[in-house]
């Protein structure tokens, strides 16, 4: 096989993939020939996806991943290449916001969710991007947020963790450039999901309505997970010798008749 071309067999990693972004793109992969490993802690929710895709004919597995324990992403990295092979691309995309005023949020609290939003998307980087680089192949495809650009009031540490994880994609992909391995960044705009589901209703109202007095909700659409499905299926289907190394996805506005 020549160095720039890609292997006919892809297995791809997914975290975060119980629900919302992360399964969604988990059918598009495996829709797409991708044999597909699902990784969250509610690893029941991962196995329904895994039904689904092998009764369309895919291959697919899931074991359990907490992204913020370096043990258990250690353990799945382990499982997966010994159930799929060597692991071709890996969609970080586990992650989670909560609201609540940064100055009245505990140090603790806004502590765990930076470690879960971009310590937990290193430590997938440490567990399979070295044997991508030795390999001298391979895609990283990490679920940023637009609250990396556009920062979004009343959400604790959210936009400081995405700031913070597209600087360090941004970086990693001067450090990869010439190995083969393509790091990429996926920006959804507002996109319905189970994430905010479990919000006090007092609590998500001050958040939009903090939203709107910013201008940052201009109109009420929201994108479907499937949609940043069909985007990350883009980024790491794109033949060798191109990089999409950044996709911005937002939902389009309503039309109108003015």
């Amino acid at each position: 096989m020549s160095k720039y071309a890609q292997p006919d067999r892809r297995p791809a990693v997914v975290s975060g993939a119980s629900s919302g972004i992360g399964a969604a793109t988990a059918l598009r992969l495996a829709e797409a020939g991708f044999p597909v490993a699902l990784g969250a802690r509610r690893v029941e929710r991962c196995e329904e996806v895994v039904a689904r895709i092998r009764e369309a004919g895919g291959e697919a597995v899931a074991h359990p991943l907490d992204v913020t324990d370096s043990a258990s992403v250690e353990k799945f990295a382990e499982a997966v290449t010994a159930d799929l092979g060597d692991v071709e691309v890996v969609v970080s995309n586990a992650g989670k916001v909560a609201p609540g005023t940064i100055h009245e949020v505990d140090s603790e609290r806004f502590g765990a969710e930076i470690d879960l939003n971009l310590v937990g998307a290193h430590r997938l980087v440490r567990a399979f991007v070295p044997a991508m680089v030795e390999r001298r192949r391979g895609d990283v495809v990490f679920v940023s947020s637009d609250v990396a650009v556009r920062a979004r009031p009343f959400m604790s540490s959210y936009a400081a963790g995405k700031w913070g994880l597209e600087g360090m994609v941004h970086a990693m992909q001067m450090e990869l450039e010439g190995t083969g391995v393509r790091a990429s960044i996926v920006r959804p705009g507002p996109t319905w999901s189970e994430m905010g589901t479990d919000w006090d209703d007092a609590a998500a109202a001050d958040v939009l309505n903090g939203w709107i007095r910013f201008g940052l909700a201009r109109h009420p659409h929201f994108l479907k997970p499937a949609a940043l499905a069909d985007a990350i299926r883009c980024v790491v289907s794109a033949p060798r010798g191109v990089h999409l190394n950044l996709v911005e996805v937002n939902p389009e506005a309503p039309v109108s008749d003015a």
